[in-house]
């Protein structure tokens, strides 16, 4: 059966964006992709393409500082993850002493909302510790683009270095309320065989083409 994935399929376009700046794509290539996604946006939010729950999530988004629908159980997650992440001060409750993750408020805290967990029990430096690491991995992924000997390792570079920017800054941003929720995995932390595979195989991809930057 066909799931409707939509946060996957999203990362097709940071993915496309990232290999067309580096090919030297023109401006008006990315007006026209610009256009495209307004327009698709549009007919997608007023068709049946979303889904229910998916329209709930942006409407949550959206209306998040309207107090009025604090009590919204579409806004559960994300108050939830919201209030976890905050009480996590700057140095955290300590590890499994968070009160929000350890008693369940916030669902899905191992996999989707992995980051909540690690704000609360580790509070702003232990978020900023997390986010430094993957920052040295987009540094190290846009030097082994930049370096690579040939287009095509320059472009599969910076494919996977958008790839995996898109999906750290997607994760991370909907734990806070500044992205809308999806179910796009945090690399390296959230549980999941397929995601750690995957990552793994982009970092030995990213290591492969730093590596032959001089044969």
């Amino acid at each position: 059966f066909i799931e409707p994935d939509l946060g996957q399929a999203l990362v097709y376009i940071p993915v496309l964006l990232g290999m067309l700046l580096v090919a030297g794509a023109k401006a008006r290539v990315f007006a026209a992709i610009a256009l495209v996604a307004i327009l698709g946006g549009v007919v997608a939010i007023n068709s049946p393409i979303l889904e229910e729950y998916q329209r709930q999530r942006l409407t949550v988004f959206a209306t998040q500082d309207d107090k009025s629908g604090a009590g919204d159980p579409a806004a559960y997650n994300l108050n939830q993850s919201k209030i976890a992440i905050g009480s996590g001060g700057w140095f955290g409750k300590g590890y499994r002493q968070g009160s929000q993750t350890k008693l369940a408020y916030v669902p899905e805290q191992y996999t989707d909302f992995i980051f909540t967990a690690i704000g609360e029990e580790f509070g702003f430096a232990g978020g900023a510790t997390i986010l430094l690491l993957y920052a040295l991995i987009v540094w190290r992924g846009l030097r082994a683009a930049a370096l690579s000997r040939d287009l095509y390792g320059t472009l599969v570079a910076a494919g996977i270095t958008s790839l995996f920017l898109f999906q750290v800054f997607q994760n991370t941003g909907m734990t806070m309320g500044i992205m809308p929720i999806t179910g796009i995995p945090l690399p390296f932390m959230s549980y999941g065989g397929s995601t750690m595979i995957s990552s793994a195989i982009s970092l030995g991809l990213l290591n492969s083409i730093h590596m032959r930057r001089f044969q």
